[in-house]
């Protein structure tokens, strides 16, 4: 099959995807509704308008109300200066607007290079990804969160690292989640970067506790601690490991003891994986790594939760495992774990309806780490005072840098030879910088849409 070469082809195949792409969100059954977004609006708009608590707002119809900490609350403020139709549009154009930042972060280089038409087609891709269409139809926070952490990534690659945390802290302060990151900051060394998001994370819940200091103490001393307000971990969309384990045991509880146990080795794994990419300087990697597990040791991780991964699908195309990234793309956008919605039992349930905590899993196994990189973004250059002098006995080892496959590696590195030698790939590196340092809600599916839009398992917004 011949791509399209000419501009006119190219527009063509566009406007097919398009059209594909918008008949198959009209017809086939997702639980949108904005539903999520109606959980915050109301929670709100009750608070600041009708002297209700922010916890004890439910859905009408439903049990559903809000579970994020109070700064998330907070934040969201502004909406009670909006209708509900109004809140619908910011959100949806709020969305778009943190999908643009995390795909110019991710590869904004190769799409300029691609102009128009890289961008359009990778809208299209993004467009099917069942996670990203589940967090715009259901108005979810989750890519504000992941645009909030990337922003530290790409200062961290800069001059700018001075500023690095501040998006952590905040992504940290409105989910619990991302504070995984800040133990990111500290296994690369980045002592400053972490002491900043911390801080950020303790001044934005403070600023919380003295705006609603009721609902600060409900949620830290109650809500926090009680399980049954994040939802039922056996339901399917739950694709973390405690959801596989969930699956196991129905209709008994799964072993906190076991969880825990899978929990630590899964961190352990990940603490020496992104170590070895922040080594070799690839901090692109390592936050990559983190997002993965993320999603793999919080207790709950629904499905839209998974746009975490959208950096390791990034790592995956820069690095050249391009056959790899197709086929877990395509996993993720069939919706398959929504085929054992009724019955995760035997052992095409405990393959199948966890899918995609096997396609998690395995990214972080197998994500590629020494040959990554400064995949996004030139190095920082550095004055030669900033490094250390090569030995004198030695010669530094030629390497070839690595890069999109099919581009100039001038394009990709900035170096005009297309080559580095391993001091200096050591030198730009994030880690050797020595001086500066869940709750849940309904996610959507196939399934034609019930009375309203939940399954009869009992879950909490998130």
């Amino acid at each position: 099959m011949r791509l399209p070469r000419t501009g006119r082809e190219r527009l063509l195949l566009v406007l097919a995807l398009v059209t594909v792409i918008t008949v198959f969100t009209a017809t086939v059954p997702l639980l949108r509704g904005w539903f999520d977004l109606r959980v915050y609006y109301g929670t709100v708009d009750t608070w600041v308008h009708h002297g209700g608590r922010i916890y004890d707002y439910r859905v009408p119809g439903t049990t559903y109300g809000f579970t994020y900490p109070p700064f998330a609350a907070v934040s969201m403020l502004p909406m009670a200066l909006l209708g509900l139709r109004a809140a619908i549009t910011a959100a949806l154009l709020l969305n778009l607007a943190a999908l643009g930042a995390v795909v110019w972060m991710l590869g904004g280089s190769s799409l300029r290079r691609h102009g128009w038409y890289g961008w359009a087609l990778t809208g299209c891709a993004l467009a099917l990804f069942e996670p990203v269409r589940d967090t715009v139809s259901f108005g979810q926070v989750n890519l504000v969160l992941l645009a909030l952490v990337l922003t530290d990534a790409w200062l961290l690659t800069t001059r700018r690292a001075r500023w690095a945390g501040i998006g952590i802290g905040l992504a940290a302060a409105v989910k619990l989640t991302p504070a995984l990151f800040i133990g990111l900051l500290l296994l690369a060394g980045r002592r400053r970067a972490a002491g900043v998001a911390t801080a950020v994370a303790a001044a934005a819940t403070a600023l919380a506790a003295w705006v609603a200091p009721d609902a600060s103490r409900f949620y830290w001393g109650e809500a926090l601690w009680d399980t049954q307000r994040i939802g039922k971990a056996a339901y399917v969309s739950n694709q973390s490991l405690q959801g596989v384990l969930a699956r196991l045991a129905e209709p008994a509880e799964p072993s906190r003891v076991v969880w825990l146990v899978v929990v630590l080795v899964v961190l352990a794994v990940w603490a020496w994986r992104a170590r070895r990419a922040v080594a070799v300087g690839g901090w692109w990697a390592a936050f990559a790594l983190t997002g993965l597990t993320a999603c793999l040791v919080s207790p709950i991780t629904w499905v839209h939760h998974l746009v975490w991964l959208l950096p390791s699908f990034a790592v995956l195309l820069r690095t050249g495992h391009t056959r790899v990234a197709g086929v877990l793309y395509a996993v993720l956008c069939t919706s398959v774990v929504w085929l054992w919605f009724d019955d995760a039992s035997g052992v095409d349930g405990f393959i199948g309806g966890s899918a995609y905590v096997w396609v998690t899993l395995g990214l972080l196994l197998w994500l590629p780490v020494d040959d990554a990189g400064q995949a996004f973004f030139t190095p920082t250059i550095r004055k030669p005072s900033d490094t250390a002098p090569a030995p004198r006995t030695a010669a530094a080892t030629i390497v070839q840098v690595s890069g999109h496959p099919g581009l100039p590696l001038s394009d990709v590195t900035g170096a005009a030879t297309g080559t580095r030698t391993r001091a200096d790939a050591g030198a730009s590196g994030p880690a050797c910088d020595t001086d500066r340092a869940a709750t849940s809600e309904p996610t959507g599916s196939t399934r034609p849409a019930a009375r309203n839009p939940q399954s009869s398992s009992d879950r909490a917004s998130s």
